[in-house]
């Protein structure tokens, strides 16, 4: 490369030095992996050759939500060929339990098992059949204990992993009773399974010492370094997680990869083998937990206009049987109950309710996809009582930018451009010309009916537990002039590595192709954060930006001591440097700095500024940022079998100063039909027994190209610098499109409810699949047939509570003033 660039005329140097450079922060560059992707070249965990006497792991499930165990006999495991050893929790060197922030998760079952599909048993042998035929084998006996499956049942009961938490401004109660309106109701919002393409696995080869090198699908390599390290009872320094790429993640593999993990480790130790754990698709969706379902009971006050006087919110998140992740997570969906919109005075409640289920964790979102539904449900329902266009509503409640600009949780929302955007977005969709069309269509269409709604999102970028907004990168530059770029992110396909790459490549102004992004190994990055919360490019683009802009630093001192000349005069541009009157390449100055005992490595480091959150008090800035957007979307439904089709989705997003618009943009797109995906077709269904039964791609529905919208318009905001200082002024993308897909459910909502003249809200309740659909249809018909009963007696009982109907669920309530 240098002898190369050592041919060139100093005319072609300063040619070369004055052109941009193609590949830095804000330009559409290809994810690194692309081309691997697409043609399966692409290393994943279960791609690496196995080694010598490699051992495959089987863990033994229970069939029972609620049990104690009697008895667990593995001897019938070793009559198997081929079978290694069979473990029990008696067999852990160390700590039994893996829960992440608090104890609940035991490795392997210890006295009882809390759901269907809790590890009781792990077998170890030479193939994945032989250790799976041979842990059906054990004798596992158990006596049955009563079971909690109904998140209602566990809400009321206080039946709960943790305690309940409450945001609270101002006095709702004396707020709900004076108000105009009053409606209350009940929603329930569903799980999602994660359905990452490749299942959760790991691959671990004991060292010397005691030590393991672990080769893991993990969002979090350091959790799982921690976790391994105290279940083998050694120091964290004797374990090495390596982790290139993800096959997915989505949040279930922040903490529940660690299982598998730990698994090996143990076994690994034990035998002194190398050792791996694959789950087959079925035991990953038994085994691990899924996005939180909620059950929401609401009150809400409100005026002519539709605006909130005073709000009371009962969030019950399912968490499953431990804690997981539960805490932080009901707290988000607590800190997006607003969404948009400013709620007055508020309660909002949020409990953490135990059920015997698995464990339920992070999810694209982390809670507030639920919160947002919640509030969007309370939007259309005050439309429909007020017989108003729901967007109306929805702008009238609006965070305003000077006044009624401060959350709940007393964060004042800074930098606002909810209205700019929904106005743009209202424009460029048509709305109010399709809203008169679509109208017009249904009253002429008896069967199938159109939707129409466009809702709004803010979400708040950081994790809500400030120690984890932290960040490290490590770059080593080489004397031939190449690049080694390593960070503490993950990547699982979102793009992150190419993201935080141009970062470097705009920082030392070379061509991306100069950088070599490695494996997330947690002996090169220390202390990492997991890749989630939608953080990954703000924080490990930061520190390798930081660690950058240190290297730079020293290549400026010395190519000005060097050349003679001032430091201010020393420019990076486009794989060139400016010294004085002089261009050289930066091999050459690469080169230069080497031979003059200038290090060429450094360490970066990122702590997100600002955060802090008062839970005593419940008040503070949980959030350095908010990220904002708008969707609307069309929907087709056929009111005699409740099946719909996306017609046509408009989205308008913001990312700040986009650090690659293509990568930002097949994010959007991503997130949007995700969202989708948890409120229309994705149905979790467990029977009375516990047992997940939609466990499988044959049950289990995930959106497909035939669900996409069939018109699908996806626009960044332009020109729009995040005024913080994030890397090169960008903002998040990972999670904020997510709760686009509400519009979604909102549109088919908003169809079913012109059966009943846009007079009633149906209760759909999430996911609005086919079947809710029709009987959210039925009701209307109900309602419609039983409409001048109903306003004789509205008429009669003005400003009383009476029942609605709700088809299937718990009843709604409803205030007729």
């Amino acid at each position: 490369m240098s002898n190369h660039h050592s041919a060139r005329s100093q005319e072609e140097m300063v040619a070369l030095f004055q052109q941009d450079l193609t590949t830095g922060v804000g330009r559409s560059v290809k994810h690194d992996s692309a081309d691997k992707h697409v043609s399966g070249e692409a290393i994943y965990i279960d791609d690496r050759l196995e080694f010598p006497n490699q051992l495959h792991v089987y863990a033994r499930l229970s069939d029972r939500a609620h049990a104690r165990i009697l008895r667990v006999d593995v001897s019938p495991c070793y009559a198997f060929d081929g079978v290694r050893i069979a473990i029990t929790h008696e067999d852990i060197p160390g700590l039994k339990d893996i829960g992440p922030l608090l104890p609940g998760d035991p490795l392997l079952a210890i006295d009882k098992v809390e759901f269907v599909g809790q590890p009781v048993i792990a077998v170890a042998a030479r193939d994945l059949e032989t250790a799976r035929k041979a842990a059906m084998a054990a004798i596992i006996e158990y006596e049955d204990l009563e079971p909690v499956l109904d998140v209602v049942q566990a809400y009321r009961h206080k039946h709960f992993v943790l305690d309940s938490h409450t945001h609270q401004r101002g006095d709702s109660a004396t707020a709900l009773a004076s108000a105009t309106h009053r409606i209350q109701g009940t929603l329930h919002i569903g799980g999602q399974e994660h359905f990452y393409l490749e299942t959760q696995i790991s691959s671990v080869m004991p060292t010397e010492d005691g030590g393991m090198i672990v080769y893991c699908s993990t969002q979090n390599p350091t959790e799982v370094q921690k976790l391994v390290a105290e279940v083998l009872d050694v120091s964290m320094n004797k374990i090495v997680v390596d982790m290139r790429r993800m096959g997915g993640g989505f949040g279930g593999k922040e903490t529940q990869a660690a299982s598998p993990a730990c698994l090996c480790a143990v076994v690994a130790r034990l035998t002194g083998q190398p050792t791996k754990m694959r789950l087959p698709r079925m035991e990953d969706m038994m085994m691990t937990g899924k996005r939180h379902p909620f059950y929401v009971e609401y009150d809400v006050g409100f005026d002519n206009d539709g605006r909130l006087h005073g709000i009371q919110l009962e969030l019950a998140g399912n968490c499953g049987y431990s804690p997981d992740l539960s805490a932080s997570i009901v707290d988000r969906a607590m800190f997006h109950a607003d969404n948009s919109y400013y709620l007055g005075d508020a309660t909002i409640n949020g409990h953490r309710c135990k059920t015997n289920t698995a464990s339920n964790t992070a999810y694209r979102g982390f809670g507030g996809p639920q919160g947002m539904v919640a509030i969007e449900e309370v939007m259309d329902v005050i439309a429909r009582h007020l017989g108003k266009d729901p967007l109306a509503v929805r702008k009238a409640n609006y965070y305003g930018k000077t006044e009624r600009n401060v959350t709940h949780y007393y964060q004042t929302v800074e930098h606002n451009m909810l209205e700019e955007m929904t106005a743009e977005l209202e424009e460029s969709s048509d709305y109010a010309e399709r809203r008169k069309a679509i109208k017009a269509y249904n009253a002429n269409s008896p069967i199938l009916k159109k939707g129409l709604a466009l809702i709004p999102v803010k979400f708040g970028i950081s994790f809500t537990a400030s120690f984890l907004n932290q960040a490290g990168a490590l770059i080593h530059i080489y004397t031939d002039g190449s690049i080694h770029l390593n960070h503490g992110g993950t990547e699982m396909g979102q793009g992150l590595n190419v993201k935080v790459a141009q970062v470097v490549a705009e920082v030392f102004q070379v061509d991306i192709d100069r950088v070599q992004i490695t494996a997330t190994n947690t002996d090169k990055v220390p202390n990492t954060s997991p890749t989630a919360a939608s953080s990954g490019a703000d924080l490990n683009g930061k520190a390798a930006q930081n660690a950058a802009e240190i290297l730079k630093q020293r290549l400026v001192e010395f190519a000005a001591k060097h050349y003679q000349c001032d430091e201010s005069r020393v420019e990076f541009r486009n794989g060139h440097v400016r010294v004085g009157e002089q261009v050289i390449s930066f091999d050459t100055l690469a080169q230069q700095a080497w031979m003059g005992q200038v290090s060429l490595s450094s360490t970066g480091y990122y702590k997100t500024p600002k955060i802090f959150y008062d839970r005593s008090q419940a008040r503070g800035r949980p959030f350095y940022y908010f990220a904002f957007g708008a969707a609307c979307t069309e929907v087709l439904v056929d009111t005699l079998t409740g099946e719909y089709k996306m017609l046509r989705t408009d989205i308008l997003h913001d990312v700040g100063a986009s650090l690659n618009p293509a990568i930002d943009i097949g994010q959007v797109e991503g997130g949007y039909i995700q969202g989708m995906g948890w409120l229309t077709t994705e149905e979790l269904v467990w029977n009375d027994k516990g047992k997940l039964m939609t466990n499988g791609p044959a049950g289990y529905k995930i959106p497909a190209v035939a669900d996409m919208p069939a018109d699908l318009r996806v626009k960044l905001v332009e020109n729009r610098k995040n005024p913080e200082d994030t890397v090169f002024h960008s903002k998040a993308v990972g999670e904020p499109p997510f709760m686009l897909g509400i519009a979604a459910w909102c549109a088919i909502k908003d169809a079913v409810a012109s059966l009943g003249d846009y007079r009633h809200q149906p209760n759909i309740d999430a996911p609005a699949t086919p079947e809710r659909v029709l009987w959210g249809c039925e009701q209307m018909r109900a309602l419609q047939a039983a409409l001048p009963e109903a306003e004789d007696v509205a008429h009669e009982r003005a400003g009383e509570i009476v029942p609605t109907l709700r088809v299937g669920m718990q009843p709604a309530t409803l205030r007729v003033d």
